[in-house]
């Protein structure tokens, strides 16, 4: 371990896994290394008896749910973009050649205490229960500016620049109603809360435009896909490829100390006597606290059930936005439902998730709404944990610290932080242009 690396890598999160791998592939020199004894970190997928161990103590779980070697409960569950970054890095690296993905059965958004399938484009809009007639006429105008729009063609522009009029002025020139911009801009465009609707159209507009490409390219009911298994095989995925390009991957090592110079850069990371010698250091919060703040909590419940989601048509595997408004909260909460059709369960046996960033000192309850949506439960374990966000300067300490994982059930701001840090450390932009067939040779249909 006394040796000279480009990055050491603390933490085998997904986020830090897909780093080591990405820098490996640039001809980086990496060192990784985890306290833990299993790869995930934080985003680790944990089978029966070891989710009884961590959220109910030393409890055996009852012979009635089944084996314990058939569950992958994810502790950070989210479902990818077909067509979104994380597909595309996984398509770059190859790392898809470690991996078998399958369609999400369905995405639905909660309107008026019901759940509806989401619209994706003009002719689902004209189908859609969620609208009258009258506002699915417009809703389709809307759908089908945003499929025709294209960035460098201006006559698809319709005398719109959508770098400068907000998202709010453009869907107020087709005269929605509220419920259905909560739809568009929650749903679809996978914004938290509304502060979007006051920025440029633009990012909306990519963001809507991505849901309806990531929706075609499997043809199911939603677009979404998600590993076999569950998530905890991406950073073993992202481990491989990064030791096949000579990474060095260390688990079970204690402390981990990170060593400064008297100019506060980090030049080293200590353990078990030993100094790993490195120029830029990339970590989870957990291992550098002094150099990030608190910046919210998530809550979770995790249920597993025998019976899929009611009225989201039978669907094994699902994703369910509660926008901000329909639950008088500040953000959205989020219903995460994958079973036994992706092997995270045994046969006959749904998992379910509902998550939210924590706005009261009561968790539970504001959970709730979210819970009543899945009727019969076997079992509730309730989860919470703090979100942490780096407040250090990696031009100064050398120090690239990741951020806490959201509460949203995609992969979307992940692989943003993601892309954000790579920028960083690198000082280029990741390439993410590749061919997309790639992705359905490694998916299950």
């Amino acid at each position: 371990m006394d040796e000279k690396y480009d990055v050491v890598v603390l933490g085998t999160g997904l986020k830090e896994c897909i780093l080591s791998g990405l820098l490996s592939v640039d001809g980086l020199k990496v060192l990784h290394m985890d306290r833990n004894d299993y790869y995930g970190g934080e985003s680790t997928s944990l089978n029966l008896n070891q989710l009884w161990k961590r959220l109910r103590g030393d409890d055996k779980p009852p012979e009635s749910l089944g084996p314990s070697k058939e569950y992958n409960v994810d502790m950070i569950p989210k479902f990818m973009m077909a067509n979104g970054a994380l597909v595309r890095i996984l398509i770059r690296t190859n790392v898809t050649q470690y991996l078998n993905f399958k369609a999400v059965d369905g995405s639905f958004v909660y309107n008026k205490k019901k759940i509806y399938k989401v619209p994706a484009n003009d002719v689902e809009a004209l189908k859609s229960t969620l609208m009258g007639l009258f506002e699915k006429r417009r809703a389709r105008k809307f759908f089908i500016y945003i499929q025709d729009y294209e960035e460098n063609d201006p006559k698809s522009h319709e005398g719109l620049d959508l770098n400068k009029i907000t998202a709010r002025e453009l869907i107020s020139k087709y005269g929605l109603e509220d419920d259905t911009v909560d739809f568009l801009g929650h749903a679809l465009a996978l914004h938290k809360d509304d502060s979007y609707l006051d920025e440029p159209a633009m990012n909306t507009v990519k963001r809507m435009k991505l849901y309806a490409e990531s929706l075609a390219r499997f043809q199911s009911g939603s677009p979404y896909i998600y590993p076999l298994y569950g998530l905890g095989e991406l950073p073993q995925g992202f481990a491989r490829l990064s030791a096949v390009y000579g990474g060095t991957y260390m688990l079970n090592k204690p402390e981990c100390k990170v060593e400064f110079d008297n100019n506060g850069k980090a030049y080293g990371v200590t353990s078990e006597g030993e100094t790993a010698k490195c120029k830029k250091l990339v970590c989870d919060p957990s291992y550098l606290p002094d150099k990030v703040q608190k910046v919210g909590r998530v809550a979770r419940a995790i249920c597993i059930m025998s019976h899929p989601i009611p009225d989201t048509n039978d669907s094994h595997s699902v994703q369910l936005i509660l926008p901000q408004k329909q639950l008088g909260r500040k953000s959205d909460m989020y219903l995460f439902c994958c079973s036994y059709s992706h092997n995270v369960a045994p046969k006959g046996k749904y998992i379910a998730f509902v998550s939210a960033e924590a706005e009261t000192d009561n968790p539970e309850t504001e959970l709730k709404p979210g819970i009543d949506l899945l009727g019969p439960v076997d079992e509730t374990f309730f989860d919470i944990y703090d979100r942490y966000e780096p407040i250090n300067k990696p031009e100064e300490d050398n120090c690239f610290i990741s951020t806490s994982y959201d509460s949203t059930t995609h992969f979307e701001s992940t692989v943003q932080d993601v892309l954000t840090m790579y920028r960083k450390i690198t000082g280029k932009e990741l390439n993410l242009s590749v061919d997309l067939s790639a992705a359905s040779a490694a998916s299950e249909e």
